[in-house]
């Protein structure tokens, strides 16, 4: 067997793997009516998910962990995602632009993989994204649920305020006028 029938034989297996997590959940919590409709958290405090996201530490991808916590003080779009995922890699160049547009005057962008560190660094060169890539392997998904993806789907978004509070949350392909519109709230 040569290293691409295995490499294949591994990427199918992780789909696999994947999806049997999803089915579990969805056995475990039912879906939502809607789940690809995006969702306003309510107003309130900080919330005890953004706080355990500010108290992560997570790789980059040059294996150096790095503090979530020096993301705290500016909005910042939280983009979960995975290099085997079809709508991630669709919405990447895009959020790669919005974010380099911005180059963090008005907002940050993060993205946390849910995949190898391997994969994460070969898709980040090939594709020159523009924001910071953390990698949380399997452990995201985990991460994304608290921040309120109860289905645990990808790409998964939340956009946090200033002030530390979940203000939307976007299941699926971003779809970028909305969330133009929704970071343009923020400055406005």
């Amino acid at each position: 067997m040569n290293k691409k029938h295995l490499a294949a034989y591994a990427a199918v297996a992780a789909l696999f793997g994947v999806m049997g997590a999803v089915v579990a959940l969805y056995k475990k919590a039912p879906a939502p009516a809607s789940p690809q409709i995006s969702t306003t958290a309510g107003a309130g405090a900080v919330t005890n998910a953004v706080t355990n996201l500010y108290a992560q530490s997570l790789n980059n991808l040059a294996g150096e962990p790095q503090p979530l916590a020096q993301w705290k003080g500016k909005p910042l779009l939280v983009n979960f995602w995975a290099t085997w995922c079809g709508p991630c890699v669709q919405e990447m160049p895009e959020l790669s632009h919005l974010a380099g547009e911005d180059k963090g005057k008005h907002f940050n962008v993060i993205g946390i993989g849910i995949d190898s560190p391997t994969n994460m660094s070969e898709f980040a060169a090939k594709h020159q994204i523009a924001y910071p890539l953390y990698v949380a392997g399997m452990g995201g998904t985990e991460l994304s649920k608290e921040l309120g993806n109860t289905m645990g789907g990808l790409p998964y978004t939340v956009l946090i305020g200033a002030d530390g509070q979940v203000l939307k949350t976007y299941i699926g392909k971003l779809k970028f006028d909305e969330l133009r519109a929704d970071l343009a709230k923020l400055n406005g």
